[in-house]
């Protein structure tokens, strides 16, 4: 045989070898991925089931369940939730318990997140909510625990979930703890962790101060609510809130040492794993419209909260049904559930619908503290500190211990990570001694009632039955907005708001929006705002209420929040599109209702492009940018060329403005907030603000920056996307990634990031715009950060009638055609049917499964 021709013949008997042997790794790889992938048809036996419960799936592989007693109802929603996504609540209690190490390894970040945590105490204090739930609450959590736990029994790691065989590789998995009622209890803390305020604020706010060194210029860049432009939820409400007013102590911001300890906590504190969101995305839009305004003649009620993007995605979309609904089985409900927790957070049931967004009420204080030794100053009198001892186990790694100390005020934070140099003051006599360090007093860790409050709203029929569980939702602070069957609508305030001292003679702020002096009683917490006082509305005369993150009330009335809200430019824009609709005859639905979900009227446009065009742009390659904001219809629509180089201009003219101002790592993000700050400078051409310092002997006003911003914003497109302006698009840049947790980071190989991790989809909307598909102009990227979660409409004249979407889809099996079903869906701003009534729900019945009791039961 020719040398050449036997080359040939040992090539393809290799080339042949390692295809099958590929083949072979496929397919393997494909059982393995696969072999999670629950039965969702036929029957299973449950232990600890009473009586028979079927699951009905639809298209979308979304569960509606139906049992005959509360009992078995949670039984089959723990059960039917570890189905589809064990290792999302798995990874979430592992977080939330600061044990994260415990599950991925060695690793600085989740050390770093299981210290931060223990410190704060998370499960500490839902251990210590146990006891004080009502007895039908623990009865449910106790049975969505034991179903959790009948699907767990005599099942692998890898039967479980793919993660834990892919964790498998590098480390010893063991066998998932069974799940606990304090499990569940747990994730609440991340909820409220994620959506509390304004402890960032307080941080930037005396972090600018040590550069800027003026308390009024920190204050031009917290401007006050716009009420007079964009509108609060309620004009007016309640009783004004009756605070005490003290005289107290100063302090000095400038101070090196403190410094030094504000940034360990900013340090330690970003350490914390965002488990539904981060910075100023973080929001949602809710609105609830009277029947004299619709088709139908019965309310419509829309929410989408803006959370981060996730894979899976954050929400578990659930029905939850008792067969004849009574008492002793009050349920019929459906909605977006967390995995983890019996119940829907956000939905409607036969009687009633409600929304949630973030309320913002100021429920976070950084206490400087005085430190020596084992005692805080407080009053001129030391106070012995608390100290306990965590141990953090590290999977294949050496325990690590660590010390935690509290103050009265709450766990010091600024020790945690030992970021920087220590706290070390100088002790000089006319000041109080000891060594600068910071506590956090947060409502969330005084143990309360809130899973009281949300099943209690899974049955609510009325406005007082949600005044009833709103008085018993502590954390986190949220805006309800309801609509019933009969015809009512309505909002309520809930939530844990403190009460603060006015410190007379304070040259600092003592309304909570800047740190406070630990060891000056003044500026303690006096107790909590009454829930009878907290603001409420019923069938206002305008006949909508609009809940978007902006003041819930005037400035002047009803108790005081916060001075950090959303500045209020989506809220505004939903209150336009309603009014426009009204006056203009049109009666609003469900079609009108989702359109106005996905308006992306970009508010920055309309405040700057007009000043943007006055600027003389002489270069004709320069001015091609400029040439697209002529005749913009100022929409961030995904297809849009102006859309995209507004963004780079807004994101150079924040740079060129601020960054020589402000410290490292405060670069604004660009959003609400900074759209109020640069409108009030545009009509003052001259601000200080506006002189770029790194400029030698140069001093810039507003027509400078602005210019440079334009020609720049051009130049750097030119390298993204292409020579000729006109086919930039906003969507190439602009796109929603949903990343997996622990799994789909850069850390981890390819092939693992393509199989957790769903493609990138490009998306229209932006900051402050309805369609909230937030980005931060201060990272250099323009890839969404926060985005709708989900976008419901629920009519309340047809509950069929109703639609939904989530951002990714109903399982959390990499390997599930359900797993990202409906991100093109939700990036399009299409929607699916959502069945309600039996009728509806078994006529879109895709699969059915009968969860039956273990032999031997009737």
């Amino acid at each position: 045989m020719p040398r050449r021709r036997a080359r040939r013949l040992v090539l393809a008997v290799i080339a042949t070898v390692i295809a099958l042997a590929l083949v072979a790794t496929v397919v393997v790889t494909a059982s393995l991925v696969r072999r999670p992938l629950p039965q969702v048809s036929g029957e299973v036996e449950v232990p600890g089931l009473d009586r028979s419960v079927t699951v009905v799936r639809d298209e979308q592989g979304i569960p509606h369940i139906t049992a005959e007693t509360s009992d078995d109802l949670f039984r089959a929603q723990g059960f039917v939730h570890a189905q589809d996504r064990f290792f999302e609540m798995d990874y979430r209690r592992h977080v939330t318990a600061g044990r994260l190490s415990e599950l991925v390894g060695a690793d600085e970040q989740a050390l770093d997140a299981d210290k931060v945590i223990r410190t704060l105490g998370w499960r500490r204090v839902a251990e210590q909510e146990w006891d004080i739930l009502s007895e039908s609450t623990r009865d449910s959590l106790q049975a969505y625990a034991d179903g959790v736990n009948a699907y767990l029994a005599d099942r692998e790691p890898g039967e479980i979930a793919v993660e834990y065989t892919i964790l498998g590789l590098r480390l010893d998995v063991a066998d998932p703890e069974p799940w606990t009622p304090v499990d569940s209890l747990a994730w609440l803390k991340a909820m409220a962790w994620d959506l509390r305020s304004n402890y960032s604020e307080e941080i930037e706010r005396a972090t600018a101060y040590a550069s800027v060194g003026d308390v009024a210029r920190v204050e031009e860049l917290f401007p006050a609510y716009p009420e007079q432009v964009n509108l609060p939820i309620l004009d007016a409400s309640t009783a004004q809130q009756v605070s005490a007013t003290a005289e107290g102590g100063d302090l000095d911001l400038a101070d090196a040492s403190l410094q030094r300890a504000l940034a360990s906590v900013d340090a330690a504190l970003a350490a914390v794993p965002r488990l539904l969101a981060d910075g100023e995305g973080t929001g949602s839009n809710s609105w609830v419209v009277a029947g004299s305004h619709t088709a139908s003649g019965n309310p419509i009620l829309a929410n989408d909260p803006h959370l981060g993007i996730s894979a899976p995605g954050i929400w578990s979309q659930i029905s939850l049904t008792c067969a004849e609904v009574s008492d002793e089985c009050p349920y019929d409900v459906s909605g977006f559930s967390f995995a983890g927790m019996p119940g829907v957070v956000i939905g409607h049931n036969a009687q009633l619908a409600w929304g949630l967004t973030n309320m913002a009420a100021d429920v976070t204080d950084l206490f400087l503290e005085r430190v020596v030794e084992r005692t805080t100053l407080l009053d001129g009198e030391r106070v012995p500190l608390q100290i306990r001892m965590e141990t953090i186990k590290v999977n294949g790694g050496e325990d690590v211990d660590l010390a935690v100390r509290e103050s009265v005020h709450g766990p010091i934070i600024s020790d945690v990570l030992n970021v920087g140099e220590a706290h070390q003051a100088p002790v000089a006599e006319d000041t109080p001694w000891g060594d600068y360090e910071v506590a956090l007093r947060w409502t969330a860790l005084e143990p309360s009632a809130t899973v009281d409050a949300l099943l209690a709203l899974n049955v609510a029929k009325d406005a007082e039955d949600v005044a009833a569980a709103a008085a018993q939702f502590a954390a986190p602070a949220q805006n309800i907005v309801f609509a019933t069957v009969d015809g009512h609508i309505g909002y309520q305030a809930p939530g844990l708001v403190p009460i603060r001292n006015e410190v007379v003679g304070a040259a600092l702020p003592s309304d909570g929006s800047w740190p406070r002096p630990g060891w000056d009683s003044a500026y303690d917490w006096q107790g909590y705002v009454p829930a009878e006082e907290l603001p409420a509305a019923l069938d206002p005369a305008e006949g909508y209420i609009v809940a978007a993150n902006q003041a819930v009330t005037g400035v002047d009335a009803g108790p005081f929040m916060t001075n950090d809200f959303d500045y209020g430019y989506r809220s505004q824009r939903i209150r336009d599109g309603l009014v426009a609709q009204i006056e203009g005859g049109k009666k609003i639905d469900v079609a009108s209702t989702e359109e106005l979900q996905l308006d992306d009227l970009n508010p920055f446009a309309q405040a700057l492009v007009p000043t943007l065009l006055e600027m003389n742009v002489d270069d004709a390659f320069d001015d091609d940018g400029q040439e697209l904001l002529r005749g913009w219809d100022l929409r961030s629509d995904a297809d849009s060329a102006a859309a995209a180089y507004f963004a780079s201009v807004w994101s150079t003219v924040l740079r060129l403005t601020f960054w020589d101002d402000l410290p490292d790592g405060f670069e604004p993000s660009g959003g609400s907030r900074w759209l109020t700050v640069v409108s009030g400078m545009l009509d003052d051409p001259q601000s200080p603000w506006w002189d770029d310092r790194t400029t030698v002997g140069i001093v810039e006003g507003r027509d400078e920056i602005l210019t440079r911003a334009l020609v720049t914003a051009r130049r750097e497109l030119t390298v993204a996307m292409g020579r000729d302006a006109s086919e930039w698009t906003w969507g190439r840049l602009h796109t929603a990634a949903p990343t997996h947790s622990p799994l789909g980071g850069q850390s981890m190989p390819a092939i693992v990031r393509r199989l957790v991790n769903p493609g990138p989809v490009q998306v229209s909307g932006g900051s402050s715009i309805v369609n909230a598909t937030s980005w931060d102009a201060g990272s250099g990227s323009y890839g969404v950060g926060a985005a709708p979660s989900m976008r419901m409409v629920v009519d309340l004249g047809d509950l069929d009638s109703s639609t939904w979407v989530t951002l990714t889809g109903a399982s959390g099996h990499p390997a599930s055609a359900h797993y990202a079903d409906q991100l093109g869906a939700w990036a399009e701003g299409s929607s699916y049917p959502w069945p309600f009534t039996a009728e509806a729900v078994d006529g879109a019945a895709a699969d059915r499964l009968t969860l039956a009791p273990a032999r031997g039961k009737d």
